[in-house]
Formats: C-alpha cells, structure tokens, sequence
C-alpha cells in the first residue's frame, strides 16, 4: 500500500542534544549507517515533539490530530546513489496517541511504543516528562528559551546549530522485523529554531551506564521550534546489512 504524504504544524519541538564518544555511538547503528561527526564527537538526542493538524496532505488542517510524541536519536550518514547523505537514526519512537501507535508502521512509516505525557509550559519554560508503558524508557526536561546559544561543544552558534538539523531531515527507524528501516523526509519552508538552555535533563537511553559508559555520553544544549508548518514524506525502506 502506497504511504500517504502528511502535513502538520509542530506545535513545540523540543531537541536536547548529547556529544557521544563516536566509538560507542557506531556500536549502536545498523548497517549501513555511521555517526555523523561534529568536531569529532558523536550527536545524539531526545526529539519531544507536539504535532497538531496531522492529516494527509490535501485536507484541510481543522480535520487533523493532535499528538504528544518523542524520538531517540543519532546522527548519522551513509552511502546513497549520489554520494554521502545526512539524517538521523531513531532506535526508538513513542507517543501518546493511539491513533499513531495503531497506524505507524502500517500507514505511515515508524513504529511508536506508548507513553504517557506531563507537559508544562510557559512562554519562556518547558517541561516536558514521559514514561513508557512497556517501562524501557523515561525522559524528564526542563529547558528555558534563551537568545543565544551557550556553552555548546557541538555548535559554535544558533545559526550553526540550525543548519546542521536542518539537513538532517531524513529519519530512519528501527522496526520490530529488524531486516529493515523505515524512513521519513520532514520538510519546510519556515524553518526557524530558538536557542534553548538546559536546567535539568533526564533520558534513561543516555543516563544508561550499560549503553554509555560514564564519560561517553554528555549533555550539550537544546533547541526548540515553536509553530512552524511542516510536511512528511516517505522514505524507501532502507535494507539493513
């Protein structure tokens, strides 16, 4: 069955971000997937993101859904027909609807587990906590906007930071079969981040010793996008090796 394009607005995207050992990020990705480098670090994070107006792409937005949903995810790059391309890898996918856990995987691409969401948030604070229902995972943030980005390892400045996740836009999943990946191309043309400062930061995937032995993974900054529409397309399937 041929996957619809969709439309959206994000209504509050959330990306707090991690420098990783790159070592230890390769060990995470399939074939044929590699970390993407920045200053020879690894990047991960945790997406928390709020879509409103889900709907195929045609309809008109008051028929859309609303949605609480989250992502892990890496950095990477890999060989394609033209040349080297850019995206991240998300090892795994949540959200509160029902509606998404039911249909992604089967309608559109990407395989969410459910979670239960506690948002908070003001004009200059979010506060953005889930917990799975199947107990793997746990992400609690608070971050305050900011007019520049600070204390970055990764990024020199906003404007930095900006273009680098703004070529990532290809994601790829992983799925239950494990013989391939699900793929998904966001795409916009209001693109616009603000600079977010971290207060507290708690992700169960990146605080895991097991999965990042003590030094490997560390917190960097966060970025927020704030009611920008937004388009999604799907990918080919990307065969696992």
């Amino acid at each position: 069955m041929r996957q619809p394009r969709l439309s959206s607005v994000v209504e509050r995207r959330l990306l707090v971000n991690y420098r990783i050992d790159p070592d230890i990020a390769r060990r995470l990705l399939p074939s044929p997937l590699r970390p993407q480098l920045v200053r020879g670090h690894a990047v991960g994070g945790v997406c928390l993101l709020r879509l409103g107006s889900v709907r195929p792409s045609g309809l008109p937005g008051a028929l859309g859904l609303r949605s609480e949903n989250a992502a892990h995810r890496i950095a990477v790059e890999w060989d394609g027909p033209d040349g080297v391309e850019t995206g991240v890898y998300i090892p795994r996918r949540d959200t509160g609807s029902r509606v998404n856990a039911w249909a992604g995987g089967r309608l559109f691409p990407g395989e969410h587990g459910r979670a239960d969401f506690d948002v908070r948030e003001t004009s200059d604070r979010l506060q953005v906590a889930y917990a799975t229902r199947d107990g793997e995972a746990r992400v609690d943030v608070t971050v305050d906007l900011a007019d520049e980005l600070r204390g970055s390892g990764l990024f020199a400045d906003l404007a930095e930071a900006s273009r680098f996740f703004q070529d990532g836009a290809k994601g790829y999943s992983a799925t239950g079969a494990g013989r391939h990946l699900d793929g998904m191309q966001v795409h916009t043309d209001a693109w616009r981040v603000e600079a977010g400062l971290v207060r507290s930061a708690a992700s169960s995937f990146f605080d895991d010793p097991d999965r990042f032995p003590p030094g490997t993974a560390t917190l960097d900054c966060a970025l927020v996008m704030r009611n920008v529409p937004v388009g999604w397309r799907p990918l080919p399937a990307l065969a696992v090796a």
